[in-house]
């Protein structure tokens, strides 16, 4: 693969090394990035805490301006940011649009949000005394994203920090360094001050990590990655008392009832499990299909399934791009044949036709045994299971200790309801496969993680409150 200039990312910051960026499209090395280590992680939370000074007592309206400016920035450099989305982690560019329109719109309700941090007065029982509560910045905020969303969970954290007035230290997957480095110079573009967002790339995240999670400046910590992680961050935190804000794996179940519409079913099913190439913390991992309607729902799936395009990410026709990495393929791989060794039948797809593209599968006579029931596969695989009664169906969709996104398919309105507020699910989708927007929270519940995203919930994460006592003079 030849080499990919982008003029842009000349502003990243310089470290005295730098690392290959590698294309899961065919392998190859096409850019490098920075490769930050201990002493430049020092350098930016010397910078962020500076920054957070002036920054945080900027008025709400010259922050939404910055951010508006961002926000148009993104819209304009489109075509660049897609494709090298997709040169970097292998996501399609037609969904890869999809993608950047929600990354911006957290931009843009963020932009407005900031206007919207109001403070309270309580009556007080005392006639001399006024109480008010007023909500301030919390200061300096860490920042860890994945690679399976690299501008949208990127902005869906960072928005709402710097809407509310907090400095923002970014260290992106080493996947994608380079969509996180385009929107920080973006930011710069955009009239961010110096210091307010940095983004520090690294090839090998813990010496980065150690420092800023041992740094008392750094205040808030914004993660999302697997539970395993999670749950070290959350104990690493505890010795400087961090805020958290944690967005952990999912199991998400999908429940089809009889009386649902199965054409429309198939089409939400498939917009949830297959988005990403299923590499989604919130794509369906489970489907439960009401007995009477199974065999028909699942012949309907394995058809629509089968007609999904594997290809190029960079081919606009393509709907199934690579999955991100070798470790990500013989993961899925691994399901499927735990899977097939114990009894369950592939009715369509579930095979490596070269590098690391893998057929999207539909399988069958799966049972509670199998890896697929027990762990995330992150991969275009769709188990398919049965139920007989909407207690049985609510019972195994809850027999997880995740608890992130679930889904369910049916026209009858009780129904919806009854399951909807029976599911133990941060995020419930009825009739509805992709409910995520950035008016709406974000986040899990049990080891699905803790905190929200999105929504004004999403900047409260970043925001003290602090109870004001005021006594009048006699």
């Amino acid at each position: 693969m030849t080499t990919l200039e982008i003029p842009r990312l000349e502003r990243a910051p310089k470290a005295a090394r730098t690392f290959k960026v590698h294309s899961p499209i065919d392998g190859g090395a096409f850019a490098e990035a920075p490769d930050c280590g201990a002493e430049d992680a020092r350098n930016a939370a010397d910078r962020a805490a500076s920054a957070f000074e002036s920054w945080k007592r900027t008025t709400a309206y010259e922050r939404a301006a910055i951010l508006k400016r961002w926000h148009a920035l993104m819209i304009q450099n489109e075509p660049e940011m897609i494709r090298l989305m997709a040169m970097e982690m292998g996501k399609p560019v037609t969904e890869g649009l999809g993608e950047l329109k929600y990354a911006e719109s957290f931009v843009e309700w963020y932009a407005e949000e900031a206007k919207r941090i109001y403070g309270d007065t309580i009556p007080s029982q005392f006639a001399h005394k006024r109480i008010m509560v007023a909500r301030q910045p919390t200061g300096v905020v860490y920042a860890i994203t994945p690679w399976n969303f690299p501008y949208a969970v990127v902005t869906r954290k960072i928005a709402p920090a710097l809407a509310a007035g907090c400095t923002v230290i970014l260290k992106p997957a080493e996947q994608t360094p380079l969509s996180a480095l385009y929107l920080g110079s973006l930011w710069e573009e955009a009239g961010g001050p110096a210091g307010t967002l940095q983004v520090l790339t690294a090839l090998d995240p813990v010496p980065v990590s150690s420092i800023l999670l041992n740094d008392p400046r750094v205040r808030v910590l914004s993660f999302t990655g697997s539970t395993a992680v999670g749950m070290t961050l959350y104990e690493r935190c505890a010795k400087t008392m961090k805020r958290l804000a944690l967005e952990l794996g999912g199991h998400a179940p999908f429940l089809i009832f009889a009386d649902a519409d199965l054409d429309a079913a198939v089409r939400e099913v498939i917009a949830c499990k297959f988005r990403n190439a299923g590499q989604t913390c919130v794509c369906t991992n489970r489907i439960y299909v009401e007995e009477k309607i199974a065999e028909n729902f699942t012949d309907r799936l394995a058809r629509a399934v089968a007609a999904l395009r594997v290809g190029d990410p960079l081919d606009p026709a393509t709907q199934i791009g690579p999955l991100v990495n070798a470790q990500g393929l013989e993961k899925v791989e691994r399901h499927i044949r735990d899977a097939r060794n114990k009894g369950a039948r592939i009715v369509t797809g579930g095979a490596s036709p070269r590098g690391l593209y893998f057929e999207p599968a539909v399988v069958t006579n799966v049972d509670s045994g199998m890896l697929l029931m027990q762990e995330e596969t992150f991969g275009p695989v769709a188990p398919v299971l049965r139920f007989r009664e909407e207690s049985e169906a609510i019972r195994m969709a809850n027999d997880t200790s995740y608890g992130l996104a679930a889904y369910l398919w049916t026209r009858d309105l009780g129904r919806a309801m009854r399951v909807a507020e029976a599911l133990d699910y941060g995020i419930v989708g009825v009739n509805d496969g992709v409910p995520s927007t950035a008016q709406a929270p974000f986040g899990g519940r049990k080891f699905s993680g803790i905190g929200r995203e999105g929504g004004r919930w999403g900047i409260e994460e970043y925001l003290d409150v602090k109870h004001i006592s005021l006594a009048l003079s006699s």
